[in-house]
């Protein structure tokens, strides 16, 4: 089995409706990720050789999307918080390679709730561009 670099992906055997898992997406996902879907304040440090940096609610609302489950979000000392998701018992997050060998406390992340991401005019934004980018993909 191919390895991946995101958390969980040992054991993101979910399927959604079109039969893809989490690993699925995340090598769609890599094509698709860019500057444009990065959070403002990330922007600048984007590159191509840190593609996650700054995807994450967005990327954790989208899958959640297809599979289903809840996101949840672990607080970050700039005090925002790092999404991903858990769905029937399977805890992935497509984007913690941009934290590199940090491990981060996914035991201790609170629920996230999209009302409250999207309420935020560019987050909804970027989401429904990434979620068109992964729609024209399929």
């Amino acid at each position: 089995m191919k390895e991946y670099k995101f958390y969980g992906w040992e054991t993101a055997d979910i399927q959604d409706a079109n039969n893809l898992t989490p690993r699925d997406y995340y090598d769609i996902l890599r094509g698709i990720w860019c500057a444009d879907t990065c959070a403002p304040r990330m922007r600048s440090r984007w590159s191509i050789h840190n593609p996650t940096l700054g995807q994450c609610s967005i990327t954790a609302f989208l899958m959640q999307d297809l599979f289903g489950g809840r996101v949840f979000g672990v607080l970050r000392p700039d005090g925002n918080y790092h999404c991903f998701n858990v769905v029937d018992g399977c805890t992935f997050d497509l984007t913690s390679e941009q934290f590199g060998e940090e491990a981060l406390d996914y035991g201790s992340g609170r629920e996230q709730f999209r009302e409250v991401h999207f309420a935020k005019e560019e987050k909804r934004l970027r989401y429904e561009y990434l979620r068109a980018r992964l729609l024209n993909r399929q």
